[in-house]
């Protein structure tokens, strides 16, 4: 929706020769949707904001996504995404832009059978659908890419990779291991392998809940992965029912060594560094 000149002029002169009762309206109307979610005077200088643009683009012919509009986008794209970080849903988000078109309507009191103001505050109505359209775009945009840095997050929080010893590290697996996680877990495991120069690594599957075939071979590409980086790594965790599913689907680790718990792990690679765990000291000592 573009206006041409004379219509961009007189909505500006409209918007310039009511501005404080316009604002005030306009504040009061969105105030109501967001039920004290943002303070008043937060709310009115937002309000300021995309008014002072707004006005600032109806210099000429006017169009949203031409070069007039430019400011006037950034500012509602921010706008969009402030509200979508401070948790507001796309209809109060899309409100503080559509509320400005009540406050119009009020302003200009569009007589019976008055065609021209008729026909501007169509004009104006169906911009301000454009603009609220534009801010709604960009609110699910930001909520979209809000959510994939939090999965991001939250997948990194859930692959730790930490030193259990000296020249062995751990990755307790907890939950489903589809391929985005397993991508994560093999570069993290990698990583710390380079930074500690660890030889072992043990893989604790305790806290899987089922191990299927794509389970296992991502478990077995990890393996492969540190093998090349000169690391051996050790399975634990293979509990009684998931040591039935991998035999039933015939699943091969091959030489992979694999434990029952995490303690047996360790112990196992404590053994291959040439430690002696204390159990194993104190046996000696009895005999």
């Amino acid at each position: 929706m573009a206006l041409g000149v004379e219509e961009s002029s007189r909505l500006a002169s409209l918007l310039d020769e009511h501005a404080d009762q316009l604002i005030k309206r306009w504040t009061e109307i969105v105030a109501t949707s967001l039920r004290g979610r943002l303070t008043r005077a937060e709310l009115q200088r937002q309000n300021e904001e995309v008014y002072r643009t707004l006005l600032v683009a109806l210099g000429g012919e006017f169009e949203l996504h031409g070069d007039a509009g430019s400011e006037l986008r950034a500012t509602l794209g921010e706008l969009s995404r402030n509200r979508a970080r401070q948790g507001f849903t796309a209809t109060e988000t899309a409100i503080a832009v559509f509320g400005l078109k009540d406050a119009l309507l009020e302003v200009m009191q569009v007589a019976d059978g008055d065609a021209a103001s008729l026909r501007d505050f169509v004009a104006y109505s169906s911009l301000i659908d454009q603009l609220g359209l534009f801010t709604f775009e960009s609110y699910s945009k930001a909520r979209e890419e809000l959510i994939a840095d939090q999965a991001e997050q939250l997948l990194e929080l859930s692959t730790p990779v930490v030193k259990l010893w000296e020249g062995v590290v751990g990755v307790p697996l907890v939950g489903t291991l589809d391929s985005a996680r397993a991508q994560v877990v093999m570069e993290r495991l990698l990583q710390t392998l380079v930074d500690t120069s660890s030889p072992y690594a043990i893989i604790d599957i305790t806290g899987v809940p089922a191990v299927d075939t794509q389970v296992a071979q991502h478990i077995l590409k990890t393996v492969v992965a540190a093998r090349l980086m000169g690391a051996e790594c050790v399975i634990s965790g293979i509990r009684p029912q998931i040591a039935q599913t991998i035999v039933a689907l015939g699943i091969e680790f091959g030489d992979i060594a694999t434990k029952a718990t995490l303690a047996d792990a360790l112990r196992y690679t404590l053994r291959l560094t040439g430690v002696e765990t204390s159990r194993r000291a104190t046996a000696r000592g009895e005999s």
